[in-house]
């Protein structure tokens, strides 16, 4: 396999940016483009700069990572924070690891691994589908997609869950239609009214399945994993 991510590297703090480059030096998949120390200063530059993935502290002055990459569009993001407390908003936006400090060679070689498997099947597959709503036809990427669920209102219609927390009203599709679309790999069926995305999963046991996404009230929503579809979900999660 001789495909090199191109690369950047955020870090406010110089001793951990050094650390941090001297760790992807030593992963031959990594190309490093740029390194910097200021996120305002690599926001500003990013639309003269070719890359493919991001690896970034959080907590930092003028923008946070994660705000920071919400703005980087479809490009790849691997998180290396000290703080645990910020996963479940780094998975939401699609970050494709979440590291906490020190970070250690063989923890950073297995997210590269992750950012490169997915570069390579974003660049060569389908990444939308286009549907029906209730205000017209839209694109529905792939990657946005939490989790899809029977409309309350019409059984035929199809509520979809998006990272950004908002709902999108598809109209008149089945489920065996969205699931010969969606990539197989990264959707389930759980039961026989939602699919969820594998990525939007944050625990689950052998009845029900618990999602990074907060409710009105705060809470993690929480599918329930029907018998028919489990066999099929734990092929689908297993390591």
């Amino acid at each position: 396999m001789n495909t090199k991510l191109k690369c950047l590297l955020l870090d406010d703090e110089l001793p951990g940016l050094t650390y941090l480059k001297m760790l992807c030096e030593q992963i031959p998949e990594l190309e490093i483009v740029k390194t910097c120390n200021d996120p305002e200063k690599l926001l500003s530059d990013f639309s003269n700069l070719d890359f493919d993935l991001l690896i970034s502290d959080i907590e930092m002055p003028g923008i946070d990572g994660l705000h920071l990459a919400e703005k980087l569009q479809d490009k790849l993001v691997i998180f290396c924070t000290a703080y645990k407390e910020y996963a479940a908003e780094a998975f939401n936006i699609d970050a494709v690891d979440y590291i906490t400090k020190p970070v250690k060679l063989e923890r950073l070689q297995k997210a590269i691994a992750k950012a490169l498997e997915r570069f390579e099947k974003s660049d060569s597959s389908k990444k939308f589908i286009q549907l029906n709503t209730d205000k017209g036809k839209t694109l529905l990427y792939f990657n946005k997609i939490q989790y899809i669920k029977t409309a309350i209102s019409d059984s035929r219609d199809k509520s979809v869950l998006l990272t950004d927390g908002s709902f999108l009203n598809l109209k008149n599709v089945k489920f065996d239609t969205l699931l010969n679309e969606l990539p197989e790999t990264d959707f389930c069926r759980v039961n026989k009214k939602e699919i969820v995305a594998v990525k939007a999963i944050k625990f689950f046991n052998h009845n029900e399945i618990v999602l990074h996404h907060l409710d009105e009230n705060n809470k993690n929503t929480t599918l329930i994993l029907s018998e028919t579809y489990r066999s099929d979900f734990l092929k689908k999660v297993k390591i």
